[in-house]
């Protein structure tokens, strides 16, 4: 899977509005009720990961939960993100 170039992650950031990019990521931060909310979330999460084998870098602070998405042996963003991203959206709508 290749990079995207910048005009195509621009493009896409257009269509993911909670989403921001950080260097060679998409990152989005999302806040919660309470830890058992996050979690819930999370959980989620993983099971859209193991469907799509690709596994966002997750990191969570009682009830906030930062999601870093970026295609490690393409070396940055990748259409298969740019999806992922979307599923995530879908998850929280």
């Amino acid at each position: 899977m290749e990079r995207l170039d910048e005009a195509a992650i621009a493009r896409a950031l257009e269509s993911l509005p909670a989403w921001q990019r950080q260097g060679d990521a998409l990152v989005r931060e999302l806040k919660f009720k309470n830890f058992r909310e996050a979690m819930a979330f999370v959980n989620r999460v993983a099971e859209v990961a193991e469907e799509q084998r690709h596994h966002p870098d997750i990191t969570i602070r009682y009830n906030r939960v930062q999601l870093l998405l970026t295609t490690h042996e393409a070396g940055g963003i990748t259409e298969r993100d740019v999806e992922f991203a979307r599923r995530v959206d879908e998850l929280v709508s």
